[in-house]
């Protein structure tokens, strides 16, 4: 089969046109750096035309980002690919036919973290745009982070279901996952090594075809699709470990009473040949489109792919899952906090005001994406505290993830606040002063918690807060000063 599909390849020719569904985080600033290759002459980006996003199209045929965040570069990326002819948004896919290589960059939440079920609708309904237009030696490439097994099962079925054609014989199919952190998109995907896995070899070498003009310091890592799969996941998975173990260090150190900053610097101190100690910071929760979802894809993956039954002690969680258990349980443990802030100020949860700082899950960016702070509020509301919410980056009207009331006036969030609760390191809160912010509470004793390590206990202390700070045991139990 194969070499029936080399020789379609072959005759297609170099890939010229490329297609991108799905204008988001990954599928954006990608289209822009295909665009900006020289050899490759014309870029789709294919954006359903709905209520929620169809306002996108408009937005990048103009050159602009409708992401809002502080990403470097992209929107002058933009502009200049689209000035040059060479990148065009559109919401009519069957233009996918006119394309040497089609892209989906399309996420796959899950429908319900109780049940921890994948929700492919919209991959699947992309796989199918893509199928119907499917011709013979184009290339489709998976991007999205998916279940282990879904290149070669689902999305294989798919394609050839709607097409008529064969993958690996007719059409050459990969997987290629993004590795991007918001905040820094455009260079990711140019630095970080790429890990391209197609189902067989046609397919891979195909897709690095595809990637490597876009790489200026990373290269390409080929494997199969299923390995590809599993990388993605797993790479995530082990982030989120590594979150969760400095979470629950930083835990440790209240119940201790000391800085869990001091002991961080004295571990990553450690140096030396065949010596790693990674050690991340702690924080209000983890949140994000990837690590709150991944280590069930990866986990899922055992069950859709095993051909053996696990070997694993009986009835014990994962390493995994207790660590998604950890970083899960940090919103509520700064309700803990608040609620013993609050109490030292001599105020009772309920019927205490709380302005939230920062709604994105990620600082300085519109990523709202299963933020941290949602569980939070909702569980404040529930113990029958008034919540009011700011950030500077959340649109309260275009972002869907957006909270009802999201306003981006801080004074009037922080005006009769009993305890500011920070849950985004935006740059905004970095710079608050603590006496503004006490004439604006109008309390003797308002209390200030700290989940981003973004305010300066003792100069807070100072000015008559009470201050409670994610992993700071020397100074969550302090005097109060006037």
């Amino acid at each position: 089969m194969t070499e029936n599909l080399a020789t379609l390849i072959k005759k297609r020719g170099p890939i010229r046109r490329i297609g991108v569904i799905g204008m988001g985080y990954v599928g954006i600033p990608a289209a822009a750096l295909f665009a900006d290759v020289p050899h490759f002459e014309h870029v789709y980006g294919f954006q359903r035309d709905s209520a929620s996003s169809g306002y996108k199209i408009a937005m990048l045929n103009r050159g602009e980002s409708p992401l809002k965040g502080e990403e470097p570069g992209l929107e002058e990326l933009l502009g200049k690919v689209v000035g040059a002819g060479k990148f065009s948004c559109t919401a009519d896919f069957s233009k996918i036919a006119e394309c040497d290589a089609v892209t989906l960059a399309i996420q796959t939440p899950f429908k319900d973290k109780k049940d921890l079920l994948p929700d492919f609708t919209p991959l699947i309904e992309g796989l199918r745009n893509v199928g119907r237009h499917l011709t013979p030696g184009m290339l489709v490439v998976l991007e999205s982070t998916i279940t282990p097994g879904t290149t070669t099962g689902m999305a294989r079925e798919i394609l050839e279901d709607e097409s008529g054609l064969v993958a690996g014989k007719d059409f050459a199919l990969a997987h290629a996952p993004e590795r991007v952190m918001v905040g820094r998109l455009l260079r990711n995907i140019r630095e970080h090594d790429r890990v391209v896995g197609g189902i067989d070899e046609v397919s891979t070498a195909r897709a690095v075809e595809l990637y490597s003009p876009v790489l200026t310091a990373g290269t390409v890592i080929p494997m199969t699709a299923t390995a590809a799969e599993v990388t993605k996941t797993a790479e995530n998975t082990f982030r989120d470990l590594q979150i969760a173990a400095i979470n629950q260090l930083a835990l440790y150190c209240e119940a201790m009473g000391i800085n869990v900053y001091d002991v961080r610097a004295g571990v990553a101190s450690l140096k030396g040949e065949g010596i790693t100690r990674a050690i991340l910071w702690p924080g209000a929760g983890v949140g994000g489109h990837c690590l709150t979802k991944d280590t069930y894809h990866l986990e899922r993956g055992v069950q859709v792919l095993g051909r053996e039954e696990l070997d694993f002690p009986a009835g014990r969680e994962s390493l995994y899952t207790l660590a998604r258990g950890v970083n899960d349980f940090m919103p509520e443990h700064m309700l803990h906090l608040a609620e013993s802030a609050l109490g030292e100020a001599g105020k009772a949860l309920a019927g205490s005001k709380i302005a939230l700082l920062g709604w994105a899950f990620i600082n300085d960016s519109d990523d709202a994406r299963n933020t941290p702070a949602e569980p939070f509020r909702d569980a404040a509301l529930a113990a029958g505290a008034e919540v009011a919410v700011h950030d500077p980056w959340v649109d309260p009207v275009t972002s869907p993830d957006a909270p009802p009331g999201l306003s981006r006036d801080l004074d009037g969030v922080l005006s009769g606040a009993d305890a500011v609760v920070v849950f985004a390191g935006h740059k905004e809160y970095r710079g608050l002063v603590p006496s503004e912010v006490r004439r604006l509470c109008g309390c003797p004793h308002p209390a200030v918690v700290d989940g981003r390590n973004v305010v300066d206990p003792d100069v807070w202390i100072g000015a008559g807060f009470v201050y409670r700070g994610i992993g700071r045991g020397d100074k969550n139990r302090h005097a109060l000063r006037e």
